[in-house]
């Protein structure tokens, strides 16, 4: 179901804990095996549960409570906007609402083309350089005014 690349991966975040407790590598398995597949499906979460030689709804239990894991597709560029006050009071609303205008979309929908997915999120811990975007759960972008909102999306639209 996985790559034997992306099990590698997972079994070196095994290695990092005792031999009666590969459940611990949980959470960096289901990120290695959303960036395989794009999204945990119930039998990709059931298949690394069992690969972990835990329960499926265990690994669900984590899946289903981190917003980095989708349990659905998402577009090729999942943006988030962090919307937590500090950031609201930054201007973090206008830059989600400035994206919904852009994109054409609203949070936790899709452009038609399958490229961007939009996404409200809670504290990303970069307060101080709000408006915050993470995109893809792994680039953050800080202060994120309309022109460079237009700058990013022309950048990732060219990917």
């Amino acid at each position: 179901m996985l790559s034997q690349e992306s099990l590698k991966q997972i079994d070196r975040e095994i290695a990092k804990y005792p031999p009666d407790q590969k459940q611990s590598a949980v959470m960096a398995a289901l990120r290695i095996a959303q960036v395989e597949k794009g999204w945990l499906s119930s039998e990709t979460i059931s298949y690394v549960a069992s690969y972990l030689e835990m329960p499926a709804v265990a690994a669900y239990e984590v899946a289903s409570f981190y917003n980095m894991y989708d349990l659905e597709p998402v577009g090729r560029h999942k943006i988030t906007v962090c919307t937590n006050l500090p950031c609201a009071l930054s201007g973090g609303v206008h830059a989600a609402d400035y994206l919904k205008e852009k994109l054409g979309i609203g949070f936790n929908e899709t452009t038609a083309d399958g490229k961007f997915t939009l996404k409200e999120g809670e504290c990303m811990g970069a307060c101080g350089d709000a408006p915050v975007l993470l995109v893809n759960n792994h680039q953050m972008c800080s202060w994120m005014t309309t022109e460079k909102i237009d700058q990013f999306l022309a950048e990732l639209d060219s990917k």
